[in-house]
Formats: C-alpha cells, structure tokens, sequence
C-alpha cells in the first residue's frame, strides 16, 4: 500500500510542475502587458498611438493561444494562484464555454467571477418594491447599500446567484433558496408555513413565446410582510403586474396582495394562452374539413395540433397549480376576509378555464382523427392506382405466365412473320386489350346503381 501511495504522489508531482510552469508562463506574460500599457503611454512620437494597441494584441493573442492549449484542470489552477486584476484578464480569455473550469474553481473564486461586473449574466437581476403613495416604486438593487432606508413588500429575484442569496438572506433574515433547485421538490412540499409564520410557495408559472412553451418554476416567500420571488428568468406575468401595481393607486397594500395579484395575473395569462390555442384549432379545422387535403398539409396540420396540445396541457397544469396554491392559503386562514373574497373570485375563473381546457382536449382529439382520416384516404388513393396497373396489366401477365416469350417467338417463326413486326403487333395488341380494361373499369367505377321506383300502392 506504501507503493501505491508512493507511486501516486511521484505521479502528482509532474502534473503539478507543469502548471506552475504554465502558471509562470501566465503571469509573465501579463507582466509584459501590463508593462506596455505602463510605459507606452509615457512615450512621446507620432507612432505612439499605433504601437501601443499592436504590442498589446500580441501579447493578448500569446496568451490566448497558451490558455487554448490547456486543460480545464490546469486553466482553473492558474485563476485561483492569480491575483484578482490578473485573474479577471485571464477569465476574459476562457470565460466563452467555460462551464468545466467553472466546476474546477473555488467558491470564492467562482463567486467573485461570476458576480463581477465583466462576467454578470445577462438575466440576474434583483429587484426590490415599495409602496409610496398607493403605488410600487421600483428600486434596481446591485447590493446591500441600495436596501438602505427602504422598506419594501416585495423582493424580486431573477436567477440571483450564491452570494445575491447569502447577503439578501442576511438583510432579511430569510433563506433564499436557489432557483436551479425547484424542480428537485416532492409535490407535497411545495406549500408549507415554517414555525416562525415564513409561508413557503413553489408554483409553475406559464411561459407561452412564438419558440416554444413551457412551465417555469418560481419559489414564492412570505417572510414578515415581505414577498420574495426566485425564479431563473423573466416572467410576462410579473410585467404585468409590476406595470398594473406602479400605475393604480391602492392596487397593493402588502405583500399578500402581490402574492395573489400574481395567481391572478397568471390565471389572465393562462386564459389569453387559450385564446391562443382557439386560433391555432381553427386555422387546422379550416385546412382539414376541405375536400382535399394533402400530406404535405396534413402534416403542418398535425405538426399545429401538436404544438396547440402541448399549451394547452401546460395552461392546464399551470392553472392547476394556482388553484392548490389558492387552495392551501384558504385553508391555512393566512389570509383577510377582502383578501379570501378575491381568491374565490380567481378560484372561480379557474373552474371556467376547466371547461375550455376539456373542449379543447375534445377537439384537439377530433382534428387529430380526421387528419389521420385524410392521410388513411390518401394511402387509399394509391393503392387504388397501384391496383387499377396490376389489373390494366393483367392480360400480358397471363399471356406471358401461359406461353412465354420463347413460345411467341416460336409462334411468330412458323407463321412466317418478321419478328420486329410480330413483337409490335403483340404489344399493339396487348395495348388495346389493356385500354379495354382501364376504361372498361373507368365505366364500372363511374356506375351508379339506378334506384328502384316504388309503386304507388292503393291499401284497401
């Protein structure tokens, strides 16, 4: 075991050197641009403002080039031995598709990266809300010092990352939990009151674009007349109520009042997804109830109806998680009698929407068959083609299943007649016979049975 031990450690050791030998390479080549932009701008000439952007490109393009040639192990090594000015240079570098490095790095180091202000993600924003005069006044908050002197009843979080959750926890007193998480939950602890009165809600809230739908989960925190909101990405349905709360007075007064305002504006969303859904049903019903219908068409129409079923279950399964968490406010007695009243309200639009979810699933159903009908006929079509050759075709069939060729030709030699001549007369022949057949069927199939006439009985 001795060996063993000894033997991974001699074989640590190189790849250990070879980074700090990287690692040397790294910051001397940093050195050297820092130099350059040091020096160059004390020089005087004409070709000052020339030189120096160039000198600058090739070290930039030297070190770019070595990081290339790196490992992800070795890359994460030389970020946490840099010093900060120096790491955000070198971050710059690796920073495109640079999730393995990513989970190489540090906490601290990964935070620091993450969080500065070269590398922020385009969708982490934090938002804080506070009541001024009957309306919302929104506050863009970047850090704990925006927070000061304000009083909020909302907190908006918006893919907020490790160290935006650990100082708003602190402020607050609430653990914010993280968005990438809330699909990990059981169903039965999505909704739950702490001891301390910290109500806990974790509700899909619809996303409907032109590129695709889908449901979105957002963790929902009352905390001392406080709303929290985390989620991973922008929602149209908290627009909405952030527009509706900063442009009518008394529209809010706390921050339940959010909470259930943003049930409702998602059972608004839900129902507009609907609408949308009714258009999409009737353009296919237009294009399938025609007298002809193609493939090339029944598949866009059954490509339609697939994407019309898909919103529709998502507005189903959207608006059905607002009614278990309207249900469980109720029943928890967390709420005022005014408050109570407008979630019955929205408990009862919800029971609407059930209607229009179920007629739509019928008749998603029905455009479903009667495409499938349309294609089935089509098929139809082409065997009846395929069938009307073989039977165009069958009098040759049977001539040459008969005889044969040979026995033709035989046929022909002893009759004396030139061959060429006899092999066309033969096909001539065997064209006639087959348009005999092909109109003789045209005729059959063109047929109407004539309806017999009932005699006009006298009854005694």
């Amino acid at each position: 075991m001795g060996e063993e031990s000894k033997g991974n450690v001699s074989g640590a050791v190189p790849i250990k050197g070879i980074a700090d030998v990287h690692l040397t390479e790294v910051r001397s080549l940093l050195s050297l641009q820092k130099l350059v932009e040091d020096l160059v701008p004390e020089q005087d000439g004409q070709n000052q403002g020339e030189l120096d952007p160039e000198i600058q490109q090739q070290y930039r393009k030297e070190l770019r080039e070595k990081l290339r040639r790196m490992p992800p192990k070795e890359i994460a090594y030389i970020l946490e031995s840099l010093d900060p000015n120096e790491r955000l240079v070198v971050w710059d570098e690796v920073k495109e598709g640079a999730d393995p490095i990513l989970a190489l790095l540090s906490d601290d180091v990964l935070e620091e990266l993450i969080d500065d202000s070269h590398y922020r993600n385009e969708k982490t924003t934090s938002t804080a809300f506070e009541l001024r005069d009957g309306r919302l006044h929104q506050i863009s908050v970047s850090g704990p010092e925006d927070l000061k002197n304000v009083h909020p009843i909302w907190v908006d979080l918006v893919a907020p990352t490790k160290k935006i959750r650990g100082w708003i926890g602190e402020m607050f007193d609430v653990e914010v939990p993280d968005p990438v998480t809330l699909t990990d939950l059981e169903a039965s602890a999505r909704f739950y009151v702490e001891d301390d009165g910290e109500v806990h809600l974790h509700s899909d809230f619809l996303l409907d674009t032109k590129d695709e739908s889908r449901n979105v989960p957002v963790a929902l925190i009352l905390h001392n007349e406080i709303l929290f909101t985390v989620r991973t990405e922008e929602l149209p349905v908290f627009r909405l109520q952030r527009a509706r709360a900063r442009t009518r007075p008394g529209y809010v007064t706390d921050g339940k009042d959010v909470l259930i305002d943003l049930y409702a504006a998602d059972v608004e969303y839900s129902a507009n997804a609907l609408e949308d859904v009714y258009g999409e049903l009737e353009k296919a019903g237009t294009q399938v109830l025609r007298s002809h219908v193609t493939d090339v068409e029944a598949s866009h129409i059954l490509a339609a109806v697939a994407e019309a079923e898909d919103l529709n279950g998502r507005t189903r399964r959207s608006v059905l998680d607002t009614r278990r968490a309207l249900s469980f406010l109720l029943r928890g007695k967390l709420l005022s009698d005014a408050q109570q009243l407008d979630v019955r309200e929205i408990l009862r639009d919800i029971e609407s929407l059930d209607g229009h979810t179920a007629f739509l699933f019928n008749k998603i159903n029905f455009l479903m068959d009667a495409t499938d009908s349309a294609i089935n006929i089509n098929q139809n079509k082409k065997i009846e083609r395929l069938t009307v050759l073989s039977v165009v075709f069958m009098p040759i069939n049977v001539l040459a299943g008969a005889g044969g060729m040979s026995e033709f030709s035989a046929m022909a030699q002893a009759l004396d007649w030139p061959m060429p001549l006899a092999y066309t007369g033969f096909f001539l022949g065997m064209g006639v016979v087959g348009s005999i057949m092909f109109f003789g069927l045209r005729l059959f199939e063109r047929r109407q049975p004539k309806r017999p006439r009932a005699e006009n009985r006298r009854t005694s």
